[in-house]
Protein backbone atom coordinates (compact mmCIF):
# COMPACT_ATOMS: atom_id res chain seq x y z
CA UNK A 1 0.00 0.00 0.00
CA UNK A 2 1.53 3.06 -0.43
CA UNK A 3 -0.71 5.23 1.46
CA UNK A 4 -0.38 4.76 5.35
CA UNK A 5 -2.61 7.16 7.52
CA UNK A 6 -1.14 7.45 10.98
CA UNK A 7 -3.63 9.97 12.10
CA UNK A 8 -6.68 10.15 12.95
CA UNK A 9 -6.85 6.41 13.78
CA UNK A 10 -10.29 4.31 12.99
CA UNK A 11 -12.98 6.17 14.92
CA UNK A 12 -10.74 8.93 16.24
CA UNK A 13 -12.75 12.15 17.41
CA UNK A 14 -12.06 15.05 15.57
CA UNK A 15 -12.67 18.95 15.54
CA UNK A 16 -13.24 21.03 12.29
CA UNK A 17 -9.63 21.39 12.19
CA UNK A 18 -8.15 17.78 11.61
CA UNK A 19 -5.18 16.89 11.78
CA UNK A 20 -3.73 14.07 9.10
CA UNK A 21 -0.56 12.33 9.13
CA UNK A 22 1.09 9.24 7.75
CA UNK A 23 3.56 7.98 5.26
CA UNK A 24 2.99 7.47 1.47
CA UNK A 25 4.48 7.68 -2.14
CA UNK A 26 2.30 10.65 -3.91
CA UNK A 27 2.59 11.07 -7.55
CA UNK A 28 4.13 14.69 -7.42
CA UNK A 29 4.23 15.06 -4.54
CA UNK A 30 0.49 15.70 -4.39
CA UNK A 31 -2.27 13.50 -2.16
CA UNK A 32 -5.89 14.61 -2.42
CA UNK A 33 -8.14 14.60 0.65
CA UNK A 34 -11.51 13.79 0.73
CA UNK A 35 -14.32 14.45 4.05
CA UNK A 36 -18.05 12.94 3.20
CA UNK A 37 -20.60 11.19 5.63
CA UNK A 38 -22.05 10.84 2.01
CA UNK A 39 -24.49 13.97 1.56
CA UNK A 40 -21.54 16.98 2.08
CA UNK A 41 -18.08 17.09 1.77
CA UNK A 42 -14.70 19.18 2.49
CA UNK A 43 -11.29 18.79 0.37
CA UNK A 44 -7.86 19.66 0.57
CA UNK A 45 -4.58 18.57 -0.78
CA UNK A 46 -1.34 17.05 1.11
CA UNK A 47 2.14 17.37 -0.23
CA UNK A 48 4.77 13.87 -0.07
CA UNK A 49 7.84 12.98 -1.30
CA UNK A 50 7.60 12.02 -5.48
CA UNK A 51 9.72 9.02 -5.48
CA UNK A 52 9.73 7.58 -2.07
CA UNK A 53 8.05 6.70 0.74
CA UNK A 54 7.93 9.92 2.90
CA UNK A 55 6.30 10.85 6.02
CA UNK A 56 3.61 13.66 5.99
CA UNK A 57 1.43 15.59 7.82
CA UNK A 58 -1.25 18.46 7.24
CA UNK A 59 -4.61 19.67 8.32
CA UNK A 60 -7.61 20.35 6.59
CA UNK A 61 -10.33 23.08 8.36
CA UNK A 62 -14.12 22.03 7.23
CA UNK A 63 -15.62 24.89 6.65
CA UNK A 64 -18.03 26.15 9.37
CA UNK A 65 -21.91 25.39 7.92
CA UNK A 66 -20.68 22.52 6.15
CA UNK A 67 -24.04 20.27 6.14
CA UNK A 68 -23.02 17.11 7.47
CA UNK A 69 -25.99 15.14 8.58
CA UNK A 70 -24.19 12.64 10.39
CA UNK A 71 -21.51 12.58 12.98
CA UNK A 72 -19.72 10.10 11.38
CA UNK A 73 -17.37 11.05 8.11
CA UNK A 74 -15.05 9.15 6.07
CA UNK A 75 -11.61 10.57 5.41
CA UNK A 76 -9.66 9.17 2.12
CA UNK A 77 -6.08 10.02 1.28
CA UNK A 78 -5.72 9.77 -2.49
CA UNK A 79 -2.97 9.60 -4.96
CA UNK A 80 -5.29 10.25 -7.64
CA UNK A 81 -2.70 12.60 -9.74
CA UNK A 82 -1.08 9.19 -11.03
CA UNK A 83 -3.60 6.55 -12.17
CA UNK A 84 -2.65 4.81 -15.46
CA UNK A 85 -4.29 2.21 -18.17
CA UNK A 86 -7.01 1.79 -15.95
CA UNK A 87 -5.60 0.97 -12.57
CA UNK A 88 -6.99 2.45 -9.46
CA UNK A 89 -4.70 4.89 -7.86
CA UNK A 90 -4.07 4.22 -3.89
CA UNK A 91 -6.47 5.29 -1.58
CA UNK A 92 -7.37 4.80 2.31
CA UNK A 93 -9.78 5.82 3.77
CA UNK A 94 -9.92 5.86 7.97
CA UNK A 95 -14.10 6.40 8.93
CA UNK A 96 -13.73 9.27 11.91
CA UNK A 97 -15.96 10.77 14.09
CA UNK A 98 -16.77 14.76 14.54
CA UNK A 99 -17.11 16.30 17.57
CA UNK A 100 -19.44 19.33 16.26
CA UNK A 101 -21.39 17.12 15.17
CA UNK A 102 -22.36 15.50 18.53
CA UNK A 103 -21.44 18.99 20.33
CA UNK A 104 -21.95 22.49 19.04
CA UNK A 105 -19.26 24.44 20.54
CA UNK A 106 -17.04 20.97 20.79
CA UNK A 107 -13.27 21.51 21.99
CA UNK A 108 -11.90 18.08 22.48
CA UNK A 109 -12.68 15.62 25.19
CA UNK A 110 -11.92 14.00 28.78
CA UNK A 111 -11.29 10.15 28.95
CA UNK A 112 -13.28 8.71 31.59
CA UNK A 113 -12.70 5.12 32.73
CA UNK A 114 -16.26 3.08 33.76
CA UNK A 115 -15.30 1.70 37.53
CA UNK A 116 -18.10 -0.55 39.16
CA UNK A 117 -21.76 0.98 39.72
CA UNK A 118 -21.34 3.72 36.55
CA UNK A 119 -23.98 4.01 34.15
CA UNK A 120 -24.23 6.57 31.01
CA UNK A 121 -26.84 8.90 32.74
CA UNK A 122 -25.14 9.12 36.19
CA UNK A 123 -21.56 9.97 34.19
CA UNK A 124 -23.39 11.95 31.64
CA UNK A 125 -24.91 14.00 34.75
CA UNK A 126 -21.28 14.32 36.42
CA UNK A 127 -19.68 15.84 33.67
CA UNK A 128 -23.05 17.42 31.92
CA UNK A 129 -24.52 18.28 35.19
CA UNK A 130 -27.79 17.05 33.20
CA UNK A 131 -28.56 13.11 33.31
CA UNK A 132 -30.32 13.52 29.45
CA UNK A 133 -26.94 14.17 27.07
CA UNK A 134 -26.47 10.39 27.14
CA UNK A 135 -26.93 10.31 23.44
CA UNK A 136 -23.69 13.21 23.14
CA UNK A 137 -21.14 10.64 25.30
CA UNK A 138 -22.78 7.39 23.03
CA UNK A 139 -22.75 9.22 20.07
CA UNK A 140 -18.40 10.11 20.81
CA UNK A 141 -18.41 6.36 21.82
CA UNK A 142 -20.42 4.68 18.77
CA UNK A 143 -18.08 2.47 17.99
CA UNK A 144 -17.82 0.89 21.52
CA UNK A 145 -21.23 1.72 23.10
CA UNK A 146 -23.78 0.59 20.47
CA UNK A 147 -26.58 0.35 23.39
CA UNK A 148 -26.59 3.27 26.13
CA UNK A 149 -27.16 0.11 28.76
CA UNK A 150 -24.43 -1.93 27.79
CA UNK A 151 -21.19 -0.67 29.01
CA UNK A 152 -18.75 -2.02 30.99
CA UNK A 153 -15.94 -1.92 34.25
CA UNK A 154 -12.45 -0.18 32.81
CA UNK A 155 -14.09 0.72 29.63
CA UNK A 156 -12.60 4.07 28.75
CA UNK A 157 -15.11 6.72 26.90
CA UNK A 158 -14.56 9.92 25.53
CA UNK A 159 -16.68 12.77 27.06
CA UNK A 160 -17.07 15.69 24.35
CA UNK A 161 -16.25 18.50 25.91
CA UNK A 162 -17.70 22.70 24.91
CA UNK A 163 -15.73 24.89 27.37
Amino acid sequence: MNIEIQQPQPFDLVSSDILIAGNAVGFEGQLSINITEGHAEANGTATVGATSVRQFQTSIDVPPGTPFQLTRLFLTLADDTGGEDGVTPPQVTVPILYGPMILPGYTGYWNHVVEAGDTLTAISKRYFGDASKVSVIQQANQHIVPDANLIFVDQVLRIPRND
